[in-house]
């Protein structure tokens, strides 16, 4: 069953995206039936992603912030310090879960992580994340190969804001983005990621229908 199996969490800190995704595919293309599924939590230096269907009419003035052209799915996203992002190297195959249903259990930890800080938010039909007040405080973004998963989310928390501004994020001309510090005063930047971060992994574990795991501080197996 998949709660007995072991899971990973590696914390790997501020890292340049293009080497980490590359590892991610490194992961899936050589995991087998029984290696064990891995969560990956870092943050990234500044950096816009744009995802398999992205359109270039969406990137409005990137300047010196690269773009990288990625395999996951949607458009453009930025990442930057102060954003948790958590990939999920998960055999959805062997759990289970189809992506629909990955895509929900992400979106309710989310949800329930903002809840725990007295911020209300939710997902909105057709287009993955979450939303609070209209806002998209957290963005998704998957690639299933060979029945496994990897990238995975996105949450704003103490960051600059500005390079979004320089986007349509996720496609979409004009969206609102908004963070957590936005709604939780008096709390010192590192301390609020080190919180959301606790916060959400305590949601992903049992909606990944896992209660316990190894954690690691390296940068890759």
């Amino acid at each position: 069953m998949t709660a007995n199996r072991p899971l990973i969490i590696r914390r790997m800190g501020l890292r340049d995206y293009e080497p980490v995704w590359r590892a991610m595919q490194t992961f899936t293309s050589q995991r087998q039936h029984d290696t064990p599924d891995e969560l990956w939590v870092l943050s990234h230096p500044a950096v816009f992603t744009q995802g398999q269907a992205g359109k270039a009419e969406h990137l409005l003035a990137p300047d010196d912030i690269p773009v990288v052209q990625v395999d996951r799915g949607g458009q453009v996203t930025y990442h930057g310090p102060g954003q948790l992002v958590i990939y999920l190297l998960i055999d959805v195959r062997r759990a289970g879960l189809g992506v629909r249903d990955l895509v929900g259990l992400i979106e309710q930890a989310i949800i329930d992580t903002l809840s725990s800080v007295r911020i209300e938010a939710e997902i909105r039909p057709g287009a993955p994340g979450v939303y609070v007040a209209g806002a998209k405080i957290a963005a998704l973004g998957l690639r299933i190969r060979r029945g496994c998963s990897y990238h995975g989310l996105s949450l704003n928390v103490a960051m600059d804001m500005k390079p979004f501004a320089r986007i349509n994020p996720c496609g979409y001309q004009g969206l609102a983005v908004t963070q957590v510090a936005d709604f939780v005063k008096d709390v010192d930047a590192s301390e609020l990621m080190v919180t959301i971060e606790k916060l959400l992994l305590q949601q992903l574990m049992p909606q990944l229908g896992r209660h316990s795991w190894i954690d690691v501080r390296q940068e890759f197996a």
